[in-house]
């Protein structure tokens, strides 16, 4: 049979009201009635009725987090740092649970996932990844953000724009600056003597392929306005998984377009390019060289070494969690970007002395 709350109080021997104002946390309590009612809470086993702390204070302490997928690194890391951070004292009855809702970067089920937190009452919400860009989406989007904010629940935009939510709403955002980044890939790989540079964008429809395209367009035009134009037929759009880096190298391949390069859309794709480079005789970086984005733990184990752009995705957990459980101020205007770094690695050299069509 479970424990009660006054059965706690009895054997702390405090009064119930005291138990609950420990559990709750933000409330004055002395530091020795503070621990003998912890010791009670071990002792006992007590676990706290989370749907009636809900119905009581109009929130839980159930914080949900939307990825698009949890398999993939770039979530997972994002994810676990998030959770760990979420109450880095680990002080009994001070967590949250952190529910991780994985959306397989589907539109709808982003909509219906935060109507069913709504419906149970929680505590706060992360929404990680890029965002689809349709007006309809960005709608229904905004309207369930709003009314998840509007009932106290903080709400967090991790990796993804702000929305047009009323400013004073607690509504955070943390972006990721992909158009630098972006930026600096491609002008490294342009210092490096490359002007037939593929690339291998993600899906056209998010806002972090549009962001990261923008930003290796600008470097090409930066470097020569005739560029742009000359590398697009180079530019394939795909999604974030290895096997699309390895589908859309083929594809340049079978078509007979001569790079010297490619830039893939993040470390994933990066290494289906690798994987389909190689299948087709072409040493990295001899005579391809290749590069990604986000900088995932294997980068530096890849034979070579993968050249990316560094994501500080375990930075965004901590600053993500801090904001959703309220322990840092919503920044001015609400939004933090957060920069990425050029990695510098072994599959990025010049090109060939006479280019290579393969």
């Amino acid at each position: 049979m479970a424990v009660t709350l006054a059965e706690v109080a009895a054997h702390a021997g405090v009064s119930p009201a005291t138990v609950s104002r420990v559990m709750n946390g933000g409330y004055p309590v002395a530091g020795g009635t503070k621990t003998r009612v912890e010791r009670a809470v071990e002792a006992l086993g007590y676990v706290a009725n989370g749907p009636a702390r809900a119905l009581a204070a109009a929130t839980s302490d159930l914080v949900g987090v939307l990825v698009h997928d949890v398999s993939d690194g770039f979530f997972g890391i994002l994810a676990g740092s998030l959770q760990s951070a979420l109450d880095p004292t680990g002080r009994p009855g001070a967590r949250r649970l952190a529910v991780v809702c994985n959306t397989q970067g589907d539109p709808a089920a982003e909509v219906d996932y935060l109507g069913l937190l709504e419906g149970q009452r929680a505590g706060g919400v992360v929404l990680t990844g890029g965002a689809v860009e349709d007006p309809r989406h960005t709608v229904a989007l905004t309207a369930r953000v709003a009314r998840i904010a509007g009932s106290g629940a903080p709400v967090v935009l991790c990796g993804r724009p702000p929305l047009p939510v009323p400013p004073e709403l607690p509504v955070a955002t943390v972006m990721f600056d992909d158009h630098a980044g972006a930026f600096a890939l491609a002008e490294h790989l342009l210092t490096l003597g490359h002007r037939r540079i593929a690339y291998v964008a993600g899906p056209p429809d998010l806002s972090t392929s549009r962001e990261r395209l923008a930003g290796h367009q600008a470097a090409l035009a930066h470097c020569d306005a005739d560029l742009p134009e000359a590398c697009a037929p180079l530019t394939v759009h795909a999604g974030f998984e290895r096997s699309a880096g390895y589908d859309a190298t083929r594809e340049l391949l079978r078509g007979g377009a001569t790079f010297t390069a490619v830039a893939a859309a993040n470390d994933t794709v990066a290494t289906g390019v690798a994987a389909a480079l190689r299948e087709a005789g072409l040493r990295i970086p001899e005579d391809v060289s290749v590069a990604g984005f986000d900088d995932l733990p294997f980068c530096v184990d890849t034979a070579p070494a993968l050249t990316t752009v560094r994501v500080p995705l375990r930075e965004a957990g901590v600053l993500a969690a801090q904001l959703v459980t309220g322990r840092r101020p919503l920044p001015p205007g609400g939004i933090t970007t957060l920069p990425t770094e050029l990695m510098v690695r072994g599959s990025t050299a010049p090109p060939p002395a006479e280019g290579r069509k393969p």
